[in-house]
């Protein structure tokens, strides 16, 4: 990891305007959240491209499918929660029913808005956007996979859902390269699998150097939610027999119960999941929340060295596969 720490917000930002001086079908659709995303450049170097709407989720969601129908690459940036559970319906009908070729981009994801409490918390937008059919589920884990996921996301042809935090994050990959549906391979080991997904990741790779000594983790980055990178997750799971995910999401629906779904027909793994407890998050400062929910790189570390002593391996048997 590098020491400098840079914030999502502008990285996704700047991406989006350096991709649209490419690219003329590019758009920005704002709900009165423009500058609080990052586009505030991009309203400034491309104002024909820029549309302001005031708060008003759900007719800016109709007005991007509009926009796609007549071959445009419309992204739409606002406050997590109210891009996908405000906007649920239009998002499902207007995007995934419709195939529609529209970016929409939570911001403040997960309980990154910590001061403003749970009407802000964004814990269940895995689950919501993966449950529309079509929808590709994005999780950028620094600010490298930040600007390659701007270009990926612009480059596939349908609905995606992306979700950026807003604390400063540091950089943790060499380049930009980004593969929608690819994980990435942050260590190496043969004791325990780590998944973790988004802006936790540098912390989970922090816990994991921290148990180095004592765990011997094979650590997957996964820059895509939904769909799945199986492979990579079933080869894993198949040397170390023992799962554990990591995400800044509720219990249920995230990305531990998409990999619990993943893993069901694999007798012999076990799967272990840090999440938030499905509840009502309160305000408080992020680096305190963060900590209540073990989502800090301390609580990681002791969730993975716990997970590592709690019972003997068996052998895992590959799906289809008789033991």
């Amino acid at each position: 990891m590098t020491g400098n720490l840079l914030d999502p917000r502008i990285t996704f930002g700047q991406a989006v305007a350096d991709a649209a001086a490419l690219d003329p079908k590019v758009v920005v659709l704002s709900a009165d959240s423009g500058g609080s995303s990052g586009l505030g450049g991009f309203a400034a170097s491309h104002p024909e491209r820029y549309l302001e709407f005031g708060i008003q989720e759900h007719g800016v969601t109709g007005v991007a499918s509009g926009l796609a129908t007549c071959g445009y690459i419309p992204v739409f940036c606002a406050i997590a929660p109210f891009v996908t559970c405000r906007n649920f319906e239009a998002f499902r009908n207007d995007l995934g029913y419709m195939r529609q070729n529209v970016k929409v981009v939570g911001r403040n994801g997960g309980f990154t808005y910590s001061d403003l409490g749970a009407t802000h918390h964004s814990l269940e937008d895995y689950a919501l956007m993966r449950m529309i059919p079509g929808v590709t589920v994005l999780a950028p884990q620094d600010p490298a996979e930040i600007r390659g996921a701007v270009t990926a996301m612009l480059a596939h042809e349908g609905p995606v859902y992306m979700r950026i935090g807003s604390e400063p994050l540091p950089e943790i990959f060499p380049d930009d390269s980004f593969v929608i549906g690819r994980a990435k391979r942050l260590r190496s080991g043969n004791d325990l699998t780590v998944v973790s997904t988004g802006y936790v990741t540098p912390r989970v790779l922090e816990a994991v150097d921290q148990v180095g000594a004592e765990v011997d983790v094979d650590l997957l980055g996964l820059g895509t939610v939904w769909p799945l990178d199986a492979e990579a997750i079933l080869d894993s799971a198949l040397r170390t027999s023992r799962v554990l995910t990591v995400e800044e999401h509720y219990l249920p629906g995230g990305l531990g119960s998409a990999v619990c779904e993943l893993l069901a027909g694999v007798p012999g793994v076990v799967v272990d999941r840090v999440a938030v407890p499905h509840d009502y998050v309160p305000s408080g400062r992020y680096d305190e929340l963060s900590a209540r929910f073990s989502l800090d790189p301390e609580g990681i570390a002791a969730r993975i060295r716990a997970f590592a002593a709690s019972g003997a391996r068996s052998r895992p048997v590959a799906p289809g596969v008789s033991g």
